[in-house]
């Protein structure tokens, strides 16, 4: 029985569409590791060409065409099984590469932020340490200064001088304070987080609320420092952009997990725009990102915004503790 000319053209349209997927195969063996899977598809489609030509040509219609196209089906199975089964090792391959990636990525972003955190330190400590205690000498020498015998004008210089440094100190320990907080040091994030609530709250006409379950757990070095900059973060740009009246944080330890809840009663954003072009928002997410934490963002339009921060984590008072 003669094959119908329109099968022939799709066998036809068929054995060209093989010829070039070969042609994509064998590039695809000097590109990839796992060769095999791409050495066994150009058999396969060798195979299945052959098989396909001996259909155009009408052989498989006599016994030996019939056993030899049952034998090249056989072949074309056990080669797309093998390849399935390579295919498979390169998924889990792939897998890992991007696991190995992503750790990689993140000890990198873990790597900056504990440099950053150091020079914050070091410019901290100078500021601290250095201009601070000589604005001070420059004060009590300033204030030992007999104002007998000073004019009027003479004594309302040194008063002026008096408060310009006091004015110098007070900055200067802001912008210490700011760098590198002590208390987040010495007394750990709950009690850093409430002092920089306080004093906003002092400065501010914005109302924030901050509640929290911590009380003096103390956790890793990495962890108390990226939360306490992403809350400031935050706060920050709840302040500057969104023209809130109400701020709520809520801060939590539980089973294992950090969790920070914030809202603001502003104007509103798209995220996606921000997280884009700004605000600090990406920041924000690349250093939840580097503690291996989620960080999830919720705003619209008039309807303020929302975002939600969950970090594993142990708390080091608690393995202390447990270690006792």
């Amino acid at each position: 029985m003669e094959t119908p000319l329109v099968l022939r053209v799709v066998v036809v349209i068929a054995l060209i569409l093989q010829l070039i997927a070969i042609i994509y195969a064998i590039r695809l063996v000097r590109r990839t590791k796992y060769n095999a899977i791409w050495i066994l598809c150009i058999i396969g489609f060798v195979l299945i060409a052959i098989e396909r030509y001996f259909e155009v040509i009408g052989i498989e219609n006599t016994q030996v065409g019939h056993i030899i196209s049952i034998a090249l089906g056989a072949s074309v199975s056990i080669c797309v099984s093998v390849a399935v089964m390579f295919a498979h090792r390169l998924v889990s391959y792939l897998e890992r590469v991007d696991r190995q990636r992503a750790l990689f990525n993140r000890r990198i972003m873990t790597a900056v932020l504990r440099a950053e955190e150091r020079s914050r330190l070091n410019f901290s400590k100078e500021l601290h340490d250095g201009l601070g205690p000589l604005l001070s000498s420059a004060k009590m020498s300033l204030s030992a200064l007999s104002r007998e015998g000073l004019t009027e004008q003479q004594r309302g210089i040194v008063s002026n001088t008096t408060y310009v440094l006091e004015e110098a100190l007070r900055s200067v320990r802001e912008i210490s304070n700011n760098l590198s907080p002590q208390v987040l040091l010495d007394f750990g994030l709950q009690q850093a987080v409430q002092n920089f609530v306080t004093r906003l709250s002092a400065l501010q006409d914005v109302e924030i609320q901050y509640s929290t379950t911590l009380r003096s757990e103390r956790f890793n070095g990495d962890v108390e420092v990226i939360i306490y900059r992403v809350i400031c973060e935050l706060i920050n740009n709840s302040l500057k952009h969104s023209g809130c009246s109400s701020i709520k944080l809520t801060l939590e330890y539980r089973h294992g997990s950090l969790n920070l809840q914030y809202m603001d009663n502003g104007r509103g954003f798209d995220p996606q725009a921000m997280m884009d072009c700004g605000m600090g928002l990406s920041n924000i997410s690349s250093r939840i990102g580097s503690l291996g934490g989620s960080f999830t963002i919720d705003s619209g339009k008039g309807r303020g915004m929302s975002a939600t921060i969950s970090v594993r984590v142990n708390s080091v008072s608690d393995d202390k503790d447990s270690s006792r």
